[in-house]
């Protein structure tokens, strides 16, 4: 999957990228290690190659992923308020979601609901949420 260099993403957008990896994981009301474990792998592998932005602190943007989802994690909103906010971010930046970008959301946040003994009902409901996000 080729993502364009030219895309620059905000912070913004990567802490409600955050978010609905907090809303996948968090979807059966426990975050498992694995489940952030397997987040850090693919922000790291997949995520922060497709934008060379940093902050001030030269810290690659696409880490506001982690960022935010340890901070949701460890303030334990409701997993659907989390996935509401992306999808309210979504339906007002539309431009941002290319083909090559919901296939990288939809392929992290899959592997982040595989990663604990496979995908269970909530899981898989909020999964089947953002597959249908994703295909408008």
């Amino acid at each position: 999957m080729e993502l364009s260099k030219k895309q620059v993403f905000t912070e913004e957008f990567y802490q409600n990228i955050g978010m609905l990896f907090y809303a996948i994981a968090a979807s059966d009301k426990v975050v498992q290690a694995e489940e952030i474990k397997t987040l850090n792998n693919l922000v790291q592998k997949k995520w922060v190659p497709i934008d060379n932005k940093t902050d001030e602190y030269g810290t690659d943007e696409a880490y506001k992923i982690e960022m935010i989802f340890d901070w949701l994690e460890e303030n334990s909103p409701e997993a659907t308020w989390a996935f509401n906010e992306f999808r309210q971010y979504k339906k007002e930046n539309e431009g941002l979601f290319t083909l090559p970008i919901k296939q990288l959301i939809w392929e992290t946040a899959d592997a982040i609901a595989a990663s604990f003994a496979g995908k269970n009902k909530s899981e898989l409901i909020m999964l089947s949420k953002l597959k249908m996000l994703l295909s408008k």
